[in-house]
């Protein structure tokens, strides 16, 4: 039996805005909660990055998002960039965290084998 349609979730891609790293994650939201706050801090949180330092969030290529109606109408693997604050500076120099850093780090995931 299918699941009603509230409960499925959806998948955006997401990285942080760089020159040097080209790479997405994936993240899961339920449809019931896709708001462009909640977007913001899984993001932020699977990224290991803090969300003041968010300047905006872009759907590439070129589309920012900017209210939960934007957040709502992405579907599954959509690409989503996040653009950071710079410090007076044109390049990203704060330390990023690897996966194995970041509080929302699961390591028993990461020793499973396929």
């Amino acid at each position: 039996m299918a699941e009603p349609e509230q409960d499925i979730g959806e998948k955006p891609a997401v990285r942080i805005q760089n020159p040097k790293e080209n790479d997405f994650i994936e993240i899961e939201l339920k449809r019931q909660e896709l708001s462009y706050q909640n977007l913001l801090n899984v993001s932020c949180c699977e990224l290991g990055i803090k969300p003041e330092r968010v300047e905006k969030i872009r759907k590439l290529p070129n589309t920012l998002l900017r209210k939960d109606k934007d957040i709502r109408r992405l579907r599954d693997f959509q690409e989503v960039e996040l653009i950071l604050m710079k410090n007076g500076s044109s390049r990203l120099t704060e330390y990023v965290p690897s996966l194995t850093e970041r509080p929302c780090y699961d390591s028993k995931a990461a020793k499973m084998t396929y």
